[in-house]
């Protein structure tokens, strides 16, 4: 019937979602933002003309709202789908600021060179989802930051998954990222600190 027929739709649009969720890291952040666009924007103008049932039309508007947001935020400069209107309020997060190194090589001076403090690595790459919910919603936490600011930052971006990338992963034993490893004073790792997969602030 009717009801089955929205909810195959809505599977449907689900589908889509998962399939722009997936490709918006190896796409530029615009053309990701057009796409969740077309999709919320679609849909909500769909659940608005299909129904008359307040709840449905609630959520059409929410979701014609949400796109709309999208097409505002890529036409006037934002590049985050995740917060399309953030550049126009000045609300923007800083995350953490963290020194890059690609080799193992690199990794060793750092902790050599340490004067006592504990090291954080961080393993990133642009395609790791994760990774970047990690920057959005975790490292801007001002209780993280305020934990972490007498640590020395350091982060790998294993985007290019080379032979150095896989060196430093082999190292650590990972598959990929994201992938946090915690070092102490005297530069060797801290027992059972790893950090594997998406935190949230309070972890």
């Amino acid at each position: 019937g009717a009801w089955m027929e929205s909810v195959k739709r809505l599977f449907g649009v689900l589908m889509l979602a998962m399939a722009i969720w997936l490709v918006s890291p190896v796409i530029p952040a615009a053309a990701a933002m057009l796409l969740w666009a077309a999709l919320l924007l679609g849909y909500g103008f769909y659940l608005l003309r299909q129904t008359r049932w307040w709840a449905a039309m609630a959520a059409g508007a929410a979701f014609a709202l949400l796109g709309a947001m999208q097409l505002v935020g890529v036409a006037s400069g934002g590049r985050d789908a995740l917060a399309p209107l953030a550049h126009l309020s000045g609300t923007q997060q800083h995350g953490l600021s963290f020194t890059r190194i690609k080799t193992v090589d690199q990794l060793d001076a750092a902790l050599a060179a340490n004067s006592g403090k504990t090291v954080m690595l961080d393993f990133y790459a642009d395609w790791c989802v994760s990774c970047k919910e990690m920057e959005k919603f975790t490292f801007v936490d001002p209780a993280v930051q305020a934990r972490l600011a007498d640590t020395v930052l350091l982060q790998v971006d294993v985007t290019a998954n080379d032979a150095e990338d896989k060196a430093m992963l082999k190292r650590f034993g990972l598959f990929g990222p994201p992938g946090i490893i915690l070092f102490d004073g005297q530069g060797k790792e801290i027992a059972d600190s790893r950090v594997i997969g998406f935190q949230n602030a309070e972890k």
